[in-house]
């Protein structure tokens, strides 16, 4: 198969071990710069220029597209679907799990655990904002971030309150969650391929720090997830639409609660605490679901 990835650097670790699992496999893998791809919409012959000519005889295409360029990664990936080549994940599904609220919304709808949100726009309802969320200590979140950055715990309300203000006076748009206590600053990483959870990893935040982003200097070890555990992270993945995924979990005293569903998870992680070939995987399972103009709009919303 000649096979795309969707990629600003193919430095990268997963960039990097996914052109090599592919080319092990047998595959002609061509890394693209997503924001040097260009479109030509046309009706009858939809095509993607790169660097002056036309992309053309393409199988599958891998996306793995940064939180800052969403918007014109899906843009780009979209016109690879309208072309009839496989996306490992569509461009919609992606849309979908980069809205933070939206996913968490989609995620309550279908009955899967949450921790306790709230969302508001106007500083006057802060108070019962608060309250809603079971009071401080509180997690506040900025829609837009991703890897732990513009994620704040606050330890009483006179903080949250400020804290609060401050982000509404900036005009960003946030959300505030409970905080899980018993997780212990630790959240639990499970990697869904298809309908499986073919790795799973526990991230532990280092003394001091809430944040169990690796980025954030957590670390890693192998974890026994629970079949209640697996199904979440299945069920977290199929809902969004998305057929691989970083699906982030917390333990808490009632059981599993999604924090996050990734799109483009990492694989450095994974790959190194666990030992296993996830990008080999990756490229097994295209293999086995590839064929043209079968892209269609999975989940819901």
């Amino acid at each position: 198969m000649k096979i795309a990835v969707l990629s600003r650097n193919p430095r990268l670790y997963s960039t990097s071990r996914l052109v090599e699992a592919g080319q092990e496999r047998g595959h002609e893998m061509v890394v693209i710069d997503t924001l040097r791809a260009y479109m030509n919409i046309a009706s009858h012959k939809p095509q993607i220029h790169y660097r002056g000519e036309p992309l053309e005889g393409f199988d599958a295409v891998i996306p793995r597209i940064g939180a800052s360029v969403t918007f014109y990664g899906c843009a780009v990936l979209r016109q690879f679907e309208m072309m009839g080549v496989f996306p490992l994940n569509e461009s919609v599904a992606i849309s979908r799990s980069r809205d933070k609220l939206r996913s968490l919304q989609l995620l309550s709808r279908r009955g899967v655990g949450l921790p306790v949100t709230g969302f508001a726009h106007s500083p006057d309802d802060i108070p019962d904002l608060i309250q809603m969320v079971n009071g401080a200590p509180l997690i506040i979140k900025l829609l837009e971030g991703t890897q732990g950055i513009g994620v704040v715990m606050c330890e009483t309300q006179q903080a949250a309150e400020s804290v609060i203000e401050a982000f509404m006076g900036l005009e960003q748009n946030i959300m505030v969650q409970e905080y899980i206590k018993e997780a212990g600053g630790a959240d639990i990483r499970c990697f869904v391929i298809g309908d499986k959870v073919i790795a799973a990893i526990k991230r532990q935040a280092k003394p001091g720090e809430f944040r169990s982003n690796l980025h954030r200097g957590g670390s890693a070890s192998l974890i026994k997830i629970t079949p209640e555990e697996r199904m979440t992270a299945i069920r977290a993945a199929k809902i969004m639409g998305l057929s691989v995924a970083g699906v982030d979990i917390l333990r808490s005293n009632h059981g599993p609660l999604v924090m996050e569903v990734n799109s483009s998870p990492g694989l450095g992680g994974i790959e190194n605490t666990t030992g296993k070939d996830v990008a080999g995987l990756v490229i097994q399972y295209l293999e086995k679901n590839v064929s043209p103009h079968r892209t269609r709009t999975k989940g819901q919303g």
